[in-house]
C-alpha cells in the first residue's frame, strides 16, 4: 500500500512539469506580441509628424497598454515557474525578484496591472469620447471599478493572510521559548 501511496505521490509531483508547456506557449505568445507591439511603433514613428495631440497622446498609451500586458506576461510566466515548477539555477543577482513573488502577491500584481490597463484604456475611451455612447461610456467606467473593487479587495486579502501568517510565526516562537544561540564549542551542524 505505501508503495502505491509513494507511485501516486510521484506521478502528481511530476505532473508540474506540464506546467511548462503553458509558460513556453506564453512566450511564444509574448513573441508574436512584441511583432505587433513592433507594427504599432512603427505606424506611430511613421505618422508622428501628422498627428494632432489627442492622436499621438492615443498611440502612447496603446504602446504603454502593450508594455504592461507584456509585463503582465513575464510576471506571471518567471513566478508561475519559479513557484510551481522548479527553482531558477545560476541566477544569482541577475533579477533580484526572482523567486520573492508568492501566488498571493501573483495574484494582486496581476490585479493592479489589469487596472492599469484598464485605466489606460478608459483614458483611450475619454479621449476618444465623442466615438461612445454615455451608456458605453457608463458601463466601461463600472467595468473599471470592478477592477479597481477586485483589486483592493485582493490586496486586502493577501495584507490579512500575511498578518495571520507572521502572528502565528510569533506564536510558535513564543511557545518555543527563546532560542539560545549556538556557540562555537556546538559547532556548525548546517550541511
Amino acid at each position: 500500500m505505501k508503495r502505491l501511496e509513494l507511485a501516486i505521490e510521484s506521478v502528481i509531483l511530476a505532473s508540474r512539469w506540464l506546467l511548462v508547456v503553458f509558460y513556453l506557449g506564453l512566450g511564444v505568445a509574448l513573441a508574436i506580441y512584441a511583432l505587433s507591439f513592433g507594427k504599432k511603433l512603427y505606424e506611430f514613428v511613421m505618422s508622428a509628424f501628422t498627428l494632432g495631440d489627442t492622436d499621438t497622446i492615443l498611440k502612447m498609451l496603446g504602446l504603454i497598454d502593450a508594455a504592461l500586458v507584456a509585463s503582465l506576461v513575464v510576471m506571471v510566466i518567471i513566478s508561475g515557474y519559479e513557484n510551481f515548477v522548479s527553482r531558477f539555477d545560476g541566477q544569482d543577482g541577475e533579477v533580484h525578484w526572482l523567486g520573492t513573488i508568492d501566488v498571493g502577491s501573483l495574484k494582486v500584481k496581476v490585479a493592479s496591472t489589469i487596472v492599469a490597463i484598464s485605466s489606460i484604456h478608459l483614458l483611450q475611451v475619454f479621449l476618444n469620447s465623442v466615438s461612445y455612447t454615455t451608456d458605453q461610456l457608463m458601463w466601461l467606467t463600472i467595468i473599471h471599478l470592478a477592477f479597481v473593487v477586485s483589486a483592493l479587495m485582493l490586496a486586502y486579502i493577501d495584507r490579512v493572510m500575511a498578518l495571520a501568517k507572521g502572528k502565528k510565526a510569533d506564536d510558535f516562537k513564543r511557545d518555543r521559548g527563546p532560542v539560545a544561540p549556538r556557540t562555537a564549542s556546538q559547532g556548525d551542524r548546517r550541511g
